[in-house]
């Protein structure tokens, strides 16, 4: 089976949200909520992902001390197994704007679990309770 490796990352706002973004129509899982991210491509480090992630999906720039490994999600999809790390990160510079058709929301990490999210996602949110509430 494959691996497939992608890195996504809890932004937290001064206020203890996180942001979350729902799957534009068309891509796979449409419609469900997930943490920004992406796939990491060869020979790129997972942390130069997240950065080239975030500024291409929001508009943000992120230096790499300012992301925080928290857990990671391993996930058995039915045509490759995901392996994806969750990076805490507080500061970034710019505004987080769409720049992909996907909608946006700041959310209460204990409020994540009313938003539906892919299975490998799930995973993620008790450590981001257990850190921010």
């Amino acid at each position: 089976m494959k691996l497939v490796l992608v890195v996504a990352a809890a932004l937290v706002d001064p206020d203890d949200r996180v942001l979350i973004a729902q799957r534009p129509a068309g891509k796979a899982l449409a419609g469900l909520w997930e943490f920004p991210g992406g796939k990491v491509e060869p020979g790129e480090r997972p942390e130069a992902a997240l950065i080239r992630e975030l500024a291409e999906e929001l508009g943000l720039t992120v230096v790499e001390p300012c992301l925080a490994p928290l857990t990671f999600a391993s996930y058995a999809y039915p045509d490759f197994h995901l392996l994806m790390p969750l990076y805490v990160c507080r500061r970034w510079d710019g505004f987080a704007a769409a720049r992909e058709g996907q909608l946006l929301k700041w959310v209460r990490p204990r409020d994540l679990r009313a938003y539906p999210m892919p299975p490998a996602d799930e995973p993620l949110i008790p450590p981001l309770i257990d850190l921010i509430g």
